[in-house]
């Protein structure tokens, strides 16, 4: 079996053959330009060079995915079942209301999306950072994944291969439409939405799964949760007709900031009249500090020796920012072994690896963020190296410079991937990669189309 890197190195070379397959890329580029792939009004930035999985990075990924998914929704029973073990989350109280609404449907974890740093040398695995239903990105890979399909250089590489990129779309429909249809108030032709606080979406991700529900006959909207209406009986978006069930989109921290504005889905979440796929309960996971909770013997009381392990192995040390959690001194002294970050945020808002700080902004940070004093908590927890892999940067430009111009040299970036579960199954990978210790769009990150290599996926 090839590894990952004897399959980039491949790539590589089938690029260089072609004299840097700069009609490709500018294609590629062109595509991009016109493309979905949109997140705050700008096109993501990505690379033309595919991130290439084998068999044992997928078996890999897919046992990881599936072991937490599994953990975690014990995590959220327990929480739902017994009101003592609730004390190991520190929630604003209005959150924990939330986690308790009525869900109505078989599926604890509908959506979920696990970041993780893979050392694709000996295959172990840490986690970074678990994400609910807020988890986007899916869009980005399929409009990176079309714009290098029709290169040279990919139909060369396909045609030694076995290839097959990952499909974040229709099996998320199947799997939403299976979900609903466990719900215990369920009707016979649903109408159903996709909520966010738009200004905070991926909008035009939101619409591409709409149109496929509607082609399945299923008539489905995109809307603000701010724009709902309930009178008690139903449930109606702005055009005044009701809605069934709901694609929840919008993280739990939005819904408290816009907590008067949200109430209509929340009074009918509350009152039974609609499905909330996924339930607030997922915030269980968003949450940072649900990697401490991990460690937690009310926690392990209820987990098996294998599930405990399997923390030890992947869960980096995690603490709230407070001086009665954490040695502050230590974490002052020691930057390049420490990363913090806000618990309960996402976009990487406020997160900053020590290994990216000067000693002086770090005390600066440090300063600023613990024991509460930005108003919110914040987490401090060991810093993993990313894994770096050989890639191409953007292409920003290319169509502006004559070929013998347009760089060809890869540079090595580090790697975060996201892993796709549609009710605790392992679907697919976003692909990140960054220059800098902290891997984020506003840090140059960029994504990859994720391309699995002579596997076996199922």
């Amino acid at each position: 079996m090839a590894t990952n890197a004897e399959l980039t190195d491949e790539y590589l070379q089938i690029i260089n053959d072609l004299d840097g397959d700069i009609e490709g890329r500018r294609a590629a580029f062109t595509y991009m330009g016109g493309s979905t792939a949109i997140v705050h009004h700008q096109v993501v930035a990505c690379s033309f060079l595919p991130r290439l999985f084998n068999q044992r990075t997928y078996d890999t990924m897919k046992r990881t995915a599936e072991t937490a998914h599994r953990i975690l929704c014990k995590v959220i029973q327990r929480y739902l079942d017994d009101e003592d073990y609730r004390a190991v989350f520190d929630f604003d109280p209005r959150l924990e209301q939330l986690i308790l609404l009525p869900r109505g449907y078989d599926a604890l974890l509908p959506f979920a999306r696990v970041d993780t740093f893979l050392n694709e040398d000996d295959y172990t695995v840490k986690f970074c950072e678990f994400n609910g239903d807020g988890s986007s990105g899916m869009n980005e890979n399929r409009e990176i994944t079309n714009s290098i399909a029709p290169s040279e250089s990919y139909r060369s590489f396909a045609r030694r291969h076995q290839v097959q990129g990952c499909d974040l779309f229709e099996p998320w429909v199947d799997e939403f439409c299976a979900i609903y249809d466990t719900y215990d108030h369920k009707v016979a032709h649903p109408r159903f939405a996709i909520c966010d606080y738009l200004e905070n979406g991926v909008v035009d991700e939101f619409h591409l799964f709409a149109d496929l529900f509607r082609q399945r006959g299923i008539d489905c909207v995109v809307c603000d949760v701010r724009s709902l209406s309930f009178d008690g009986q139903r449930l109606a978006t702005e055009d005044g007709l009701e809605v069934n069930a709901i694609w929840r989109r919008c993280v739990t921290n939005d819904v408290i900031d816009h907590w008067s504005e949200s109430q209509a889905l929340i009074e009918a979440v509350r009152a039974e009249k609609v499905a909330l796929i996924g339930s607030f309960a997922g915030h269980i996971v968003h949450d940072k500090q649900i990697f401490e909770a991990l460690f937690d013997r009310h926690t392990q009381a209820f987990l098996t020796a294998e599930e405990i392990d399997f923390i030890e192995q992947t869960i980096p040390m995690t603490a709230f920012l407070n001086d009665d959690e954490v040695n502050i001194a230590q974490i002052r002294a020691n930057k390049d072994e420490w990363i913090i970050k806000p618990s309960d945020h996402y976009g990487a808002d406020d997160v900053y690896a020590g290994v990216g700080q000067t000693q002086e902004r770090w005390d600066e940070l440090i300063d600023r963020f613990a024991n509460g004093r930005a108003g919110y908590p914040f987490i401090a927890q060991r810093y993993i190296t990313p894994f770096r892999t050989l890639t191409l940067p953007p292409d920003t430009g290319i169509g502006d410079v004559p070929d013998g111009a347009v760089l060809t040299r890869p540079q090595l970036y580090n790697n975060l991937n996201g892993l796709y579960l549609y009710n605790g199954h392992f679907q697919g990978v976003f692909s990140r990669l960054g220059p800098l210790p902290t891997i984020s769009k506003d840090m140059k990150g960029i994504t990859a189309a994720t391309i699995w290599v002579d596997c076996e996926t199922c």
